[in-house]
């Protein structure tokens, strides 16, 4: 056992009797208290898809921990649905649930003394709640995805819930009628699993595989598939190794690491999120990483994976086409990986790679090779300029035009920005501005898959730029900007903008310019004053007090 956290329990003489007592209440026999105590997240829910499968995969895991010597405790821990939630109020909880899961599981997992815990997680902020947890507590740990949903088919199509926001915006259109969007909304999920394109869950699970927190080709398992069940009872036992070992997250989740995991979400085209909570993990594990580089590894890294959003494929076309693992060979042996990187298994990343071929099978097109990469340069720009002086994160894949000068159109409100769209009120050259949706300002962050998602289903995508304090969904293309620090409700520049100022996005440049002069600005600053906080008590008013800036994570501690 590590440390002194089990001496609550072991500690010969009669103090541990009142210990002993309640654990045998719960199953603890005489033998049991000699066995490493294992905590299991679960973060079964009936809330969303992404978290109804994964009630059965702790049970798979209690089995497969108590068949390999440890004695497994199951809690619980919250998920809200992003997909649900987005475009309302409830969206603004979503990135509080992170903090909220995180802590949670550091609760339970230290007020018990344990020795280990096994995460299950599905949604979007599952997956970084559980590894900022993991890396707060530095006890032997392994993530297990819940897994992803199978695409939807309608008309030939694969459907993913994107299709279904993109949709509404086609419907305002006039492209579609209410028929057809009727029959997108039924075939969009068909089951059990997390969002199906490179989205953000799909982006964290690779990550986390990356990073060697979870086993080689998790990542990329359909939630409903045996091999998912499989997968979780091998992590069971691989985690009961290394607490007998004591491989600590700490020792996995290095500077080399987070490089790897950077690395991964350029090649696979993954979710503007990855910045936000690599950030926040980095900080969970006192590693030194910021925002910039992001932007370093980008230069180095081309997108290799012709995944949805912007792509053709979803992520079990990415698992049959060899998954991570495929995709983290080709990286490798072009020296853009660390080898000689931890993996929870005790092996390094370049052992558990050993029989995977350098380059990807010819008889599938989902993973190009490195020599016919998607995009030369990986697709998350970190701009800059007096309109984002901390940085903002850009997408840039599926961008026909990398540079955009146009007028403001602005809104103090995701709401509010909906509304213009949906009475097309936003024309091709504008540069939609959404403020006061920032950590502090929203607070909350909310995703803005709603306005994206409707601007693309008008058509608008490659002529309207939209920039925004709050965040973008995964599954959010086009010339869109979001994270931008400092936030408006702060006084960030964004704050000062004034409807028909011209704006400067340069995906090539890294520019975030509005294009005033310093004077003007100055003046304007000097006459901004902050709003009142839009919530007085409860989580959100918590959240918003405590919050950091985005370009450090948007973390809370």
């Amino acid at each position: 056992m590590s440390d002194n956290r089990r001496s609550k329990v072991v500690t010969q003489g009669v103090q541990r009797s009142p210990n002993r007592a309640m654990l045998r209440a719960v199953g603890f026999g005489d033998k049991d208290f000699d066995k490493p105590i294992v905590g299991i997240s679960n973060a079964h829910s009936t809330i969303t898809p992404c978290n109804m499968g994964i009630g059965a995969l702790a049970l798979r895991a209690e089995a497969a921990l108590k068949k390999a010597g440890a004695m497994p405790q199951v809690f619980g821990t919250i998920t809200i649905s992003d997909g649900i939630s987005m475009g309302t109020e409830g969206m603004k909880f979503s990135l509080v649930s992170r903090e909220v899961i995180a802590d949670s599981i550091e609760t339970v997992c230290s007020g018990q003394s344990m020795d280990g815990v096994l995460a299950i997680g599905g949604c979007d902020k599952n997956m970084p709640g559980a590894m900022i947890a993991i890396a707060r507590m530095n006890i032997p740990s392994i993530f297990v995805y819940g897994g992803t949903i199978k695409p939807g088919h309608h008309k030939g199509n694969d459907l993913t819930i994107v299709s279904s926001f993109e949709a509404v915006g086609q419907y305002t259109a006039h492209k579609i009628d209410e028929k057809e969007l009727m029959e997108i909304e039924r075939h969009a999920c068909p089951g059990a699993g997390s969002c199906g394109g490179m989205y953000t869950a799909n982006t964290m699970s690779s990550v986390i595989e990356a990073m060697g927190l979870s086993l080689m080709y998790s990542s990329t398992m359909a939630a409903e598939d045996l091999e998912k069940a499989e997968s979780t009872a091998k992590s069971a036992e691989v985690l009961v190794n290394a607490i007998r070992k004591q491989i600590l997250p700490r020792q996995i989740l290095t500077r080399k690491a987070f490089e790897n995991a950077i690395a991964v979400t350029m090649a696979v085209g993954g979710s503007t999120n990855a910045v936000l909570h690599l950030l926040a993990i980095a900080h969970a594990t006192q590693v030194t990483l910021t925002i910039d580089d992001f932007e370093t590894i980008r230069a180095r890294v081309p997108v290799l994976c012709d995944l949805k959003p912007s792509g053709k494929y979803v992520a079990t076309d990415l698992h049959t086409a060899g998954g991570i693992p495929q995709v983290m060979k080709i990286l490798l042996a072009h020296g853009a990986l660390h080898g000689d990187a931890l993996t929870i298994t005790g092996q390094t990343i370049a052992e558990v790679l050993r029989d995977v071929p350098a380059e990807p099978r010819k008889d599938q097109d989902v993973i190009r090779p490195w020599s016919n990469p998607i995009y030369a340069q990986g697709h998350l720009a970190i701009l800059k300029g007096n309109l984002a002086t901390e940085g903002a994160v850009a997408k840039i894949t599926g961008v026909k035009l990398a540079k955009i000068t146009g007028p403001a159109r602005v809104f103090d409100s995701e709401e509010a920005c909906m509304e213009a769209i949906l009475a097309r009120k936003i024309k091709a050259g504008d540069v939609v501005i959404v403020r006061y949706e920032g950590p502090k300002g929203g607070p909350g962050m909310r995703e803005m898959l709603s306005p994206t998602s409707a601007i693309i289903g008008e058509g608008l995508g490659d002529s309207v730029g939209l920039i925004t304090d709050g965040r973008f969904s995964g599954g959010t293309y086009g010339m869109v900007v979001g994270h931008v620090a400092p936030e408006a409700a702060v006084g960030g520049a964004i704050a000062l903008v004034k409807e028909g100022d011209s704006i400067t996005i340069d995906a090539d440049a890294r520019l975030l310019q509005l294009n005033v002069s310093d004077a003007e600005l100055a003046r304007r600053r000097k006459a901004w004053k902050a709003p009142a906080p839009r919530y007085t008590r409860g989580v959100l008013a918590k959240y918003a007090k405590l919050v950091s800036t985005a370009s450090k994570g948007a973390v809370t501690d």
